[in-house]
């Protein structure tokens, strides 16, 4: 029988979970498990950089203005 790792999530799992997680609120058990593989991983990190990266670039185009 293969063990159980509640907290255990895969760079697949993780970049959904950071990509819901501009949408809503992620429940407890979802943040912990996020935040423990991105301690751990150095891909998704780097994938999370660049949702916010991405995110700061669509709120000054939305502000921005032709003057």
């Amino acid at each position: 029988m293969k063990p159980v790792y509640p907290f255990r999530r895969t760079c697949k799992e993780a970049s959904a979970l950071l990509i819901a997680r501009e949408d809503r609120a992620l429940p407890w058990v979802d943040r912990l498990a996020l935040r423990i593989h991105l301690a751990m991983c150095q891909a998704c990190p780097r994938f999370e950089r660049q949702l916010l990266t991405m995110r700061n670039a669509m709120g000054q185009w939305r502000n921005y203005t032709d003057e």
